[in-house]
């Protein structure tokens, strides 16, 4: 019988109160804590945090504060990528963002989703095991390919795959992949034009 956390990882139902994943939220919450009190100068500090808490970060990266996230340790990030203030990074599952891409202000990346129907998304277990969490959830990755530009107040949700190169506008509601190279717009996302690279 597969454990909880074998379900998340394979993108099945799953019950996201289980001591497994209360364990990821209390660290992810401590550097959370940390991170988010250090002065923005103090810079090797604040590097040193996000090595040790994300998935994987890469050089030249920089993360402004307040930043919100999940567990951290689902977070991988590239090369020269700036995630600007205030962004929330929900990552149940993988959130993915390759190299020189720039990341706006007030964006929100959510991996984790529940079931539309409510007899399927009620945690049928919940009234006899109440320390388990009273619905179920799914968790999807989300992957932001090299040289994108995610505009301030966007929202990704999970499953989601952006192409290299594109740019999101402001507040778009992102529900579907994007291609490479063009510029997407609007609740829901939609391409509104190629991006012609000299």
């Amino acid at each position: 019988m597969k454990s909880e956390f074998e379900k998340q990882q394979s993108g099945e139902l799953y019950d996201a109160h289980t001591n497994i994943f209360k364990l990821f939220k209390k660290e992810a919450n401590a550097f959370l804590m940390e991170y988010n009190s250090l002065p923005y100068n103090d810079a090797k500090e604040r590097r040193d945090l996000l090595v040790r808490s994300l998935g994987s970060i890469g050089n030249h990266v920089t993360i402004g504060t307040p930043f919100l996230c999940d567990f951290a340790r689902n977070i991988h990030i590239g090369n020269n990528v700036s995630v600007n203030m205030n962004c929330s990074f929900m990552d149940s599952a993988e959130i993915r963002i390759d190299d020189e891409t720039m990341i706006a202000p007030n964006v929100q990346i959510y991996t984790g989703t529940h079931p539309i129907k409510l007899s399927e998304r009620l945690n049928p277990q919940w009234q006899t095991h109440n320390e388990q969490h009273f619905v179920m959830t799914r968790a999807l990755p989300v992957h932001i390919s090299q040289g994108c530009w995610i505009g301030g107040g966007t929202i990704i949700l999970p499953g989601v795959t952006i192409g290299k190169g594109s740019v999101i506008g402001a507040g778009s509601v992102v529900v579907k992949n994007i291609p490479d190279h063009v510029v997407a717009v609007g609740n829901p996302c939609k391409v509104i034009k190629e991006i012609e690279e000299n």
